[in-house]
């Protein structure tokens, strides 16, 4: 009886063992599902909300990659020292700028003023900029036209204006293809330029050695004189001194005096007639 009742206790303190080792382990697995539950919730959470980002941001980037739905605004004057950068920072917070083009000034009104002691940076006349929406490019060019280009007055843009317009229908290719071909343009008339110059260049070269030419001829001439001169007049050549220079006689032409004979000669008028005309005194 002894040996059956601890046999029997031996066996309930077996179970009861396995029983909590069963128990624990479906208590880690509700856990771990628990856990891997709330982690798979979190992650398509936060995988919908990048999801979304990401589709909103494509979105926008289609928009604005679309040509047909960009709108390009005219700049005709651009204050000094202002660069594009500058302009861009300026018109950002109004809508998102795609493109800025500035027109650089001609290189002799740069160089006009610096040698008259003025801005010697680099300065612009006028300017486009492409916005990636119509909507936001005729807002911003009927909003700021005519205003301030910053509010502050301790800025320098204080007391420059905005004057700028929308160009309706205006892409930015036709200002590329304008400017290219302004470019084209330039190149023919620097090429013309420069075939101009070397013709006259040509020119010159040939006269010189035509020059040159017409010199050694009369050199030679010279020499076959001296040759076939007689023996006499080239001693008397040789021994007249090179310094002394050949006078030159000049003949110039005069009217004869006339005789004091003739003077006796020329008829006058009788005392009574020119008392007749005068009257008498």
């Amino acid at each position: 009886m002894e040996e059956e009742e601890a046999s029997s206790s031996g066996g309930d303190e077996f179970e009861s063992k396995k029983e909590a080792r069963s128990r624990k382990r479906r208590e880690s697995h509700a856990e771990a599902l628990q856990e891997g539950g709330e982690g798979q919730v979190q992650g398509e959470g936060e995988g919908g909300a990048g999801e979304k980002k990401r589709r909103k941001k494509s979105l926008q980037d289609g928009r604005s990659s679309v040509p047909g739905k960009r709108g390009v605004v005219y700049l005709s004057r651009i204050p000094p020292h202002m660069k594009p950068l500058k302009l861009r920072h300026l018109l950002e917070s109004f809508g998102e700028v795609l493109r800025i083009y500035l027109a650089p000034e001609d290189a002799a009104a740069r160089m006009r003023r610096k040698r008259a002691g003025g801005n010697t940076g680099k300065n612009f006349t006028e300017g486009w900029v492409e916005f990636a929406h119509k909507s936001d490019a005729k807002r911003i060019a009927i909003m700021l036209n005519g205003e301030p280009m910053e509010a502050s007055k301790r800025s320098a843009y204080h007391y420059d204006l905005w004057n700028m317009k929308y160009l309706k229908r205006f892409k930015w290719d036709n200002l590329t293809e304008e400017i290219a071909y302004k470019n084209a343009v330039r190149e023919q008339r620097l090429a013309a330029e420069i075939s101009a110059a070397k013709k006259e260049r040509d020119f010159y070269l040939s006269k010189v050695d035509q020059s040159r030419a017409i010199a050694s001829m009369e050199e030679r001439k010279k020499k076959k004189k001296e040759l076939e001169l007689p023996e006499s007049e080239k001693t008397a050549r040789e021994k007249k001194p090179s310094s002394e220079k050949p006078r030159v006689v000049r003949n110039f032409n005069q009217k004869k005096p006339v005789a004091d004979g003739m003077r006796s000669k020329v008829a006058t008028l009788s005392h009574d007639v020119l008392a007749g005309v005068f009257g008498k005194k």
